[in-house]
């Protein structure tokens, strides 16, 4: 598998050895503060919300923390396996590179397996969509992080199929560098709603 670009040896920061990634790599960190505003719009009417239950169960009543906190445990290990992939891109090793990809994919596929058997179980407690405000906005705000996981599952998966096929390069390691920044803004968004969401739900 290649590891060069078609001008000559691949530099020690490829993400940024362009005009073009330097600049993808700028925009993205401006998409994602955009992305803020709206997770912060989200956690706001949840804020807002989160007490007006109707007939549906509490937050204290529905939550059950081991499965979240299994889940956080996942999501945190992935953002990890994301900074040896870029480590291993610095260091031009492609191989490396791409395991560490797809576990953090694997663990993101995990995450959303954990997250779907907890939404089927609150659906079991009464705890649906249009139930209450509360639970509109929980489902809305943590479904929204969700679907940026599956997000972000596909598109990695996306970046190490061109890999494999046009090898790494000053086109493509932009993008390996942009999927890792992007992992570890929705797992700094996860933190904020394990916080936000289950532990102030479980104290009150």
């Amino acid at each position: 598998m290649s590891s060069h670009d078609l001008n000559g040896p691949l530099p020690h920061e490829p993400e940024r050895a362009t005009l073009e990634g330097r600049n993808k790599i700028l925009g993205f960190w401006l998409f994602l503060g955009a992305e803020t505003v709206l997770f912060g719009t989200l956690f706001s009417s949840y804020l807002a919300l989160r007490h007006n239950t109707g007939d549906g169960p509490t937050p204290n009543e529905l939550f059950q923390l081991p499965t979240v906190f299994l889940a956080t445990m996942i999501l945190l290990t992935s953002s990890l396996m994301s900074v040896f992939a870029v480590q291993s891109l610095h260091q031009k090793k492609v191989k490396p590179m791409i395991g560490w990809l797809l576990i953090t994919i694997l663990l993101g596929l995990g995450f959303l397996g954990l997250e779907i058997y907890e939404f089927t179980e609150y659906i079991h407690e009464g705890h649906q969509m249009p139930t209450s405000a509360f639970s509109s906005s929980f489902y809305t705000l943590v479904g929204f992080h969700g679907a940026h996981v599956a997000f972000g599952v596909l598109w990695i998966g996306l970046i190490i199929l061109q890999i494999m096929k046009k090898g790494l390069t000053v086109v493509t390691a932009p993008k390996v560098y942009v999927s890792a920044i992007y992992w570890h803004f929705i797992d700094v968004v996860w933190v904020f709603i394990f916080t936000v969401v289950y532990l102030m739900g479980k104290v009150g």
